[in-house]
Formats: C-alpha cells, sequence, structure tokens
C-alpha cells in the first residue's frame, strides 16, 4: 500500500510522496489516515494553563485609546454583510437581517444572512463529511488549533473581538475584556489541559493483560444554541466539543451574530478545518425541525431559557428511536440568583456586592443577582451606602467608558423589562429606591432599578427578569434559618448565590441549608463573575444539567469512552482450576 500527502510529526508537517507500512521506519507508531500518515511516538505535555491577565482599561492607557479607536474604526467603516459558514464556505441569502448597537439602534453596523431549512441540511451534511477525518486527527493536533486560538485572541484579535462585543450586545470595556478575551482565552487553554488529563485517566491491568480507555468522538454532530450575553459562552458552547474530536452545527442568538463572525474568523486564522463548525443563521424552530429529527443527531449544547430548553429535551425523546445513540443534553439555563445577608455582615460590603452582583451588564448575566435578603439590623446603612453608589452610576454608549451602564440587548427585552417596572409601581407591598424610569427613543436604556418588597413571594422576587433590576427582602435579623427556609423554597432556579456574614456558623449553616440552591455558591462576594479553572459554571434545578462550563466534566460529556482489553497469553483450554 503507497499513501501519499502529509505526515504529521508532534512539531512538524512534512509531505512525502510514498509512503509503505513496509518502508516506513519500524521504530515509530504509525496511524493511516485517509491520504495521510499520522504518526504518534511520545505522550504529549501541554502548556500548564494560567488565566489570562485581565487589562484594566484605565482611562488615558495607551490599551484604551488602542480599543475606542478600533471601536470608532468598526462603528464607521461601510456596514457589513455577515454570511453562514457551511463547510467553509460563505454562504449568503437573500434575506438580510439588520445588525444594530443596543445603545444606538437606528444605526446599521450591518446585516446577516438569514438562512432556510435547505442550510440546516448543508450545515448537518458538512459537518458529517468533515466528521472522521476530525475524529481521526491525533489529538494533539486538536489541542493546537486551540491553543493558538486563545493566542490570537490575546493579541492581535482581542481589541476586534472586544469591540464586537462593545458594539453589538452594549458592553462596556471592562465587561467586554472579561467576557470577550478573557475568559474565552481561558475556555481555549484551560480545556486543552482538560483534555489531557481525561486521555491519561486509564484503568489498572493485572498481570497478563492490558487494559485501557479510549474516549470516543460522539457518533454524529453536536447542535450547539448560544446565547447573546456571553461571546465567550458562544465559542465555547462550539469549541468544547469539536476540541473532543465532535463535528459542530452552530445556531448563534441574531443578537450575538456580530460578534460571532470574529468568532468564526478566529478559529479559521487558528486552522480549524473546514466543516468542524458550521455556523448557520437560521429561526430555532426551522433548525429544530430538521436537527432534533436527523438519526446522527448526537448531542445539544444549550444556553439559553428554559423554557426553550425543556421544550428542546421534550422534543428529543419523542424522536429518541431515529437516532443513532441516546444523545447528550446538556444545557445552562435561567436563574433568579441571591444575595442572602446575616445580621454580622459589613454593610459597605453588602451594598457593593449588591451593585455589582444585580447591574454589570445590566443584569443580563444569568449569574446576575436578582433578588436580595437582608437583615432589619443593618439595612439602613446598606441602603445608604447601596443607594448612593447606584445614584453615581453612569449610563450611556461604551464608547465612554466611565459609564458603568450601558443598554439592553433589544426592544423585546426593554419591553418585557420594562413591564416588570411597572408592575412594581402599581403595588402597595414594593417600594422602588433606586432607578424606576427607562427610555427607548434612542437605544434600549433602563435605569439601574430596586424594589423593596414585604412580600418575599413578591413576583419579582420569584421570576427571572433578566435586566437591572434588583428586589430586596428585608427580614427580621434574628429569623436567619428560616429565611434560609423561605429562599430555598422560592424559586424554581438553582443556578448562582452567596452568603455575606462575619459569623461563620452562620456561613456554615447557609452552606448547608441551600446545599441546593445554586450550583455556584460565593461566601462574601457577589454571586456572578465565575473564572475558567477556578469556579467551574453552572447550576441544578431550573437552571440546567450542571456540567459546568470551565471544567472537564462538560468535555466528558462529549466524549463515548470505550474499553479496550488485551490478553497477551489466551488460555488453551474451557476448563477452570475448580473443575479438576
Amino acid at each position: 500500500m503507497c499513501v501519499k500527502g502529509s505526515i504529521y510529526f508532534a512539531n512538524r508537517t512534512e509531505i512525502l510522496p510514498c509512503v509503505t507500512r513496509d518502508t516506513f521506519p519500524n521504530n515509530y507508531s504509525i496511524i493511516f489516515v485517509e491520504n495521510s500518515i499520522v504518526m504518534s511516538n511520545a505522550f504529549f505535555k501541554t502548556p500548564i494553563a494560567i488565566n489570562e491577565p485581565v487589562k484594566a482599561y484605565a482611562p488615558g492607557t495607551a490599551e484604551t485609546n488602542s480599543l475606542i479607536q478600533t471601536y470608532k474604526d468598526m462603528w464607521s467603516q461601510a456596514p457589513i454583510d455577515v454570511p453562514m459558514y457551511i463547510g467553509g464556505k460563505e454562504v449568503r441569502t437573500n434575506t438580510k437581517k439588520a445588525i444594530n448597537p443596543p445603545h444606538d439602534h437606528a444605526h446599521v453596523l450591518g446585516h446577516y444572512n438569514a438562512g432556510d431549512a435547505s442550510h440546516v441540511t448543508d450545515a448537518i451534511e458538512s459537518a458529517l463529511s468533515a466528521r472522521k477525518a476530525w475524529a481521526e486527527l491525533p489529538w494533539e493536533e486538536r489541542a493546537a488549533i486551540f491553543l493558538k486560538a486563545a493566542d490570537l485572541l490575546a493579541g492581535p484579535f482581542r481589541n476586534r473581538m472586544n469591540a464586537a462585543t462593545m458594539l453589538a450586545q452594549s458592553k462596556n470595556v471592562m465587561q467586554a475584556e472579561i467576557d470577550a478575551a478573557c475568559e474565552l482565552i481561558d475556555f481555549f487553554r484551560f480545556n486543552v489541559q482538560y483534555m489531557t488529563q481525561i486521555y491519561k485517566e486509564q484503568p489498572e491491568s493485572l498481570p497478563g493483560m492490558w487494559n485501557r480507555l479510549e474516549y470516543r468522538p460522539l457518533e454524529g454532530f453536536v447542535f450547539a444554541m448560544t446565547p447573546f450575553n456571553f461571546t465567550s459562552i458562544a465559542a465555547n458552547l462550539c469549541a468544547a466539543p469539536a476540541m473532543m474530536g465532535n463535528v459542530v452545527v452552530w445556531k448563534p442568538a441574531g443578537t450575538q451574530v456580530y460578534s460571532a463572525q470574529v468568532i468564526m474568523d478566529l478559529f479559521k486564522a487558528a486552522g480549524l478545518p473546514d466543516g468542524v463548525i458550521n455556523m448557520i443563521t437560521v429561526d430555532g424552530p426551522v433548525a429544530g425541525d430538521i436537527v432534533f429529527k436527523h438519526k446522527d443527531f448526537a448531542g445539544l449544547h444549550f444556553t439559553g431559557s428554559t423554557g426553550v430548553f425543556r421544550h428542546l429535551w421534550k422534543e428529543i425523546g419523542q424522536n429518541l428511536e431515529n437516532y443513532r445513540s441516546y444523545p447528550r443534553i446538556v444545557g445552562e439555563t435561567g436563574g433568579k440568583d441571591f444575595i442572602m445577608v446575616h445580621k454580622s455582615a459589613n454593610a459597605a460590603e453588602v451594598a457593593t456586592a449588591m451593585s455589582r452582583g444585580a447591574f454589570e451588564f445590566q443584569g443580563q448575566k444569568c449569574s446576575a443577582a436578582s433578588r436580595a435578603y437582608v437583615p432589619s439590623n443593618i439595612w439602613p446603612e446598606v441602603k445608604r451606602i447601596f443607594t448612593e453608589q447606584v445614584n453615581s452610576f453612569k449610563m450611556g454608549t461604551p464608547e465612554d467608558t466611565s459609564n458603568f451602564v450601558n443598554a439592553v440587548i433589544d426592544e423585546r427585552a426593554f419591553d418585557k423589562i420594562a413591564g416588570f417596572i411597572d408592575y412594581c409601581k402599581g403595588q402597595s407591598d414594593a417600594e422602588i429606591i433606586t432607578g424606576g424610569s427607562y427610555d427607548k427613543s434612542k437605544g434600549y436604556f433602563i435605569e439601574p432599578t430596586t424594589v423593596v418588597t414585604s412580600n418575599p413571594k413578591f413576583r419579582t422576587m420569584c421570576e427571572e427578569i433578566f435586566g437591572p433590576v434588583l428586589t430586596v427582602f428585608v427580614y427580621d435579623e434574628n429569623q436567619f434559618e428560616e429565611t434560609l427556609e423561605m429562599l430555598d423554597s422560592t424559586s424554581e432556579y438553582a443556578l448562582t448565590g452567596s452568603i455575606i456574614s462575619n459569623d461563620r456558623y452562620a456561613i456554615q449553616l447557609a452552606t448547608k441549608k441551600l446545599v441546593h440552591a445554586a450550583g455556584n455558591f460565593y461566601i462574601n462576594d457577589k454571586p456572578t463573575g465565575a473564572v475558567v479553572g477556578q469556579q467551574p459554571f453552572g447550576g441544578a434545578r431550573g437552571s440546567g444539567t450542571n456540567d459546568k462550563a470551565g471544567a472537564a466534566m462538560n468535555l466528558l460529556r462529549w466524549a463515548s469512552a470505550r474499553t479496550i482489553k488485551e490478553t497477551f497469553v489466551p488460555p488453551t483450554d474451557y476448563k477452570y482450576p475448580f473443575l479438576g
């Protein structure tokens, strides 16, 4: 057998005219893959993952000036035309949808091409066509692609990715930096590290045998549905399954397509082969009708609303008999995240946890603080400091880096949040102490709004809002344990939460009582701001499957293990010793 093509070494590629199993050096382990030879003759150690340092972007610094200039250039450039990416090809249609910045919705950044059912089918076929070669590529080659993506994002892609996120998702400079740059870089680097750890995990072998564990990609394609609010989540939901050798069909949110294009450009620059990740901009029901009926559907990687996730789960269940295998379903959904405060807490610490936790990125984080339980003894001081902080916030465009608050994502979100605020204004058991106003004449701006209620089951204490609205319940300082029990039973969600206290017994009690109330639990901190490699993220109950993005357990969901046992000297007689 003569194989012409490329041979992949650990650190280089050589083109060989003709190689056979007989003529290749026998001191190497060789795997023949289609028209190439893949050689693996070492256990590779990947670079140690270190969290990407967050740039401070202080006023007047070079890094700030450079980013804002990129923002201005992208704002003023000719409107872009974002295609779908199917099998490495840019696909455009006659249906164009405008991309508008939330803080100035009359401005047009560009358009994206809306697809139909045929594009979903094409994307699936392209993914499946790429599957064999990608699955058989040595893991270190896959790792190299995403390590390169991390370094590209840390360098030449950083300003562009951050600016795109600021422009189309209305994140301020710091929120864009910790999301679009740092968290995504961390996802790439730490997931490579986790992947190597997984592959190293091997069973024991007794004398006379060799037991091995192989981690195969899933048999089919993975469907990734991603939200608008985190650029890093959008990319990771595609990249994590792909890193484990899977092929992906990706449907980003329409309001995140602007930065999604930069993600696809980043993948291409890093050397990701065509067809491994295919991006389609198709309505969810149209995509779902094809994806979830396809025999090769192998997994769903989802972040979005609880209602949509439950609907998709039901749809998958109805089609189980059509699939090659049981699909992996991984989802992170809604939250009603809390701050629980003990009477021993420091008022300034509580106020800061509330103002930052509730209002960063306009409360459009699944982890954002949405309800707070504050004891009566410190509430007056907490209220004073908190209202001073919130009233000092500046609100406006991300271009002005002195603005702490920007716009909510679109008119639909604006109207929903405004509806909650209007509801609170008409209730006798609720008082608005900050904000309460909103205006969508130029951008979708909503003032950071704080509601104080005497009813622990008040509507905004229970329902997810996903916007800059925090509801506070002031409880009797001597009813801490009873309030913990009430908190635990108030919401169907269990994503994030925190306890703020200077009493260690109270901290231990809250940690125990609220064991199922949050997948990410914080002590003396706000309930948001998880860092890859430090606080793997995910919740249970109505908040999702808790498969922890930023941890090895998430990557394991995208692999199917195969046990291989080799017996060196097989028996030659059926009789066991007990038979004599």
